[in-house]
């Protein structure tokens, strides 16, 4: 006999709005100063696109910038913030027709993110909202501290996301069910016990599952 859900956790980038729409104008500071050092001239666009895809620390391991460089940027996204509106994705409505406690775990700079939650206007959709400091912590970590303030078994929780190396890969490790929002169709879809690409679809794999 399965059991119902009780609560969905949300990942934010990609998952609730698009981080291309903002991207170019909100990491300018952080790819000139990889411009600047004429070393990845070759591989800027591809550096761009990750960055808007993949927690930075992973992108600049697999484009091989240096511990100095590294640092350099981090220390420069730790001050970025973003300061205009922001649309979610137009299917982002229906997360509010699931009666389920809603939690927002997202990985990332704290100043920054907190940024694009105000400007996305979204601080009051969830129960809790969570930027996970890879440094410090994981988002299985915070998700097994979900799990356990709220006394909810695995099985009656649901986590939502776009990337299956992170937020997907934490909830399998914790034997909770997910869901890949896969919008763009850049992901695997064997990687997640369900697949969506509309949330019009969540509602039924929330009641069914």
């Amino acid at each position: 006999m399965t059991m119902p859900k009780k609560a969905i956790i949300y990942d934010l980038d990609n998952t609730i709005y698009p981080v291309h729409a903002i991207g170019d104008k909100l990491f300018a500071p952080l790819f000139d100063l990889i411009a600047e050092t004429g070393l990845h001239s070759d591989n800027l666009e591809a550096i761009k696109k990750e960055t808007m895809r993949t927690p930075f620390r992973l992108v600049a391991k697999e484009f091989g910038l240096s511990d100095d460089l590294t640092q350099k940027a981090i220390d420069v996204q730790e001050s970025l913030e973003y300061s205009q509106p922001i649309a979610a994705f137009e299917d982002y409505p229906e997360i509010k027709n699931i009666q389920a406690e809603r939690f927002l775990v997202t990985t990332g700079f704290e100043k920054m993110q907190y940024s694009k939650i105000k400007h996305l206007g979204i601080e009051n959709d969830f129960k809790e909202i969570h930027v996970v400091n890879p440094v410090l912590t994981s988002k299985k970590e915070v998700f097994d501290s979900i799990l356990k303030r709220y006394n909810y078994k695995p099985e009656e929780v649901l986590v939502v996301g776009d990337d299956p190396k992170s937020e997907i890969q934490a909830a399998k490790d914790l034997g909770i069910d997910t869901v890949l929002y896969n919008k763009f169709g850049w992901h695997d879809i064997k990687s997640a016990t369900y697949v969506i690409d509309h949330f019009k679809d969540l509602k039924d794999i929330f009641l069914n599952s």
